[in-house]
């Protein structure tokens, strides 16, 4: 499985070749699973490209389109092309480990933290970015899920929240690739130069 050509696109919109290669190299360390499976275990929290096979990967191209569309305005140029692509990097790898390390049968609520745990413990990929820009889009990847941070069954806070603009728009941008009210045409590409 060539894990890297199924965000070949999305990859294109990282302008710095350093963390393109770290994006390529998280990539490749995603299960399997991951390209395979639907974005939501119960088919309630997504829209209808998420559902299904490939479902997962689906919301993920996603929300690196909103991403993108939404750069194109200038209320975001405070991001700068750096924080550009930290952002697209942590929306590619955000929902790497939904279903946790291995497969299970449902998402599991601490998966943002699951994947920025098995991101840290994979030394030759810490390696190849300055520690504040890994440690960035770990700390995006911790706070995607925004407001939804307690355990379904304790009620215990579990996932922190986002802090700061960056962190909020990574969560935004998750949250609009989820709504079922929204869908996604696959069939159009950008212009790189627009965005």
């Amino acid at each position: 499985m060539e894990k890297i050509e199924y965000f070949k696109n999305e990859l294109e919109y990282i302008k710095d070749l350093k963390i393109r290669e770290f994006t390529e190299k998280a990539i490749e360390d995603m299960p399997d699973y991951f390209f395979e499976v639907t974005s939501s275990s119960t088919g309630k929290y997504h829209p209808s490209y998420a559902l299904g096979k490939g479902g997962l990967l689906r919301h993920s191209r996603a929300a690196v389109r909103i991403a993108v569309e939404l750069f194109r305005m200038e209320m975001f140029n405070y991001f700068g092309d750096e924080g550009k692509d930290l952002i697209i990097s942590s929306l590619i790898l955000h929902d790497g480990r939904k279903f946790g390390n291995i497969q299970g049968k449902h998402t599991i609520t601490e998966h943002p933290l699951v994947q920025a745990f098995s991101m840290r413990n994979n030394l030759p990929l810490m390696g190849l970015l300055p520690k504040e820009q890994f440690e960035t889009i770990c700390e995006n990847i911790s706070s995607h899920m925004g407001q939804w941070v307690t355990a379904p069954r304790s009620k215990k806070e579990v996932l922190p929240k986002p802090k700061g603009k960056m962190q909020n728009f990574v969560h935004l941008v998750d949250y609009i690739a989820s709504r079922r009210c929204l869908e996604m045409n696959f069939d159009t590409e950008i212009k790189r130069e627009e965005n």
